[in-house]
């Protein structure tokens, strides 16, 4: 989190954050992640750690929620902490910034493929080149199964 503080818009950069949702404390559920959300317009960063070690996720301008469309700003990013920090930002091509439901939480997209998918479970997802953040395959692979995943908001 510390060195994810720069990328964030300024007005966040003294802001404390807090741990809403951690798969160890809560379980493996997009549901539960859903509910243990802030207020609508808490900006959420998404920290995930797959199987391989591997650390990455992204930043939205508001809360990660269920919703029947795509929200979300063009401050939302992705990043990669593979091998060292890797920034993904807006690129004005489309406004597919954060969608979810039930199924399957999406992160940035474009011609049918993702910068950033969980699956209901939360246990496998994955990340493919975007239009909305031209970003690399956040993961080693395509699918990725995940180890650990943490929800933070501004406390």
């Amino acid at each position: 989190v510390p060195q994810l503080g720069p990328e964030l818009p300024p007005r966040l950069w003294q802001r404390p954050w807090r741990l809403l949702y951690s798969t160890a404390r809560h379980g493996f559920s997009l549901r539960t992640l859903y509910r243990s959300g802030a207020r609508p317009d808490c900006p959420a960063l998404l920290l995930i750690r797959d199987t391989e070690a591997q650390a990455f996720g992204a930043f939205s301008a508001s809360a990660i929620r269920s919703s029947s469309g795509f929200y979300g700003t063009g401050e939302t990013f992705l990043f990669s902490f593979c091998p060292e920090l890797k920034v993904f930002r807006w690129t004005g091509r489309n406004n597919f910034f954060v969608n979810g439901d039930v199924n399957l939480l999406m992160v940035g997209g474009g011609s049918g493929r993702f910068g950033l998918w969980l699956d209901r479970d939360l246990h496998r997802g994955g990340s493919q080149r975007c239009d909305t953040f031209d970003n690399e395959s956040l993961a080693r692979r395509e699918e990725f199964c995940v180890q650990d995943l943490e929800v933070w908001g501004l406390a």
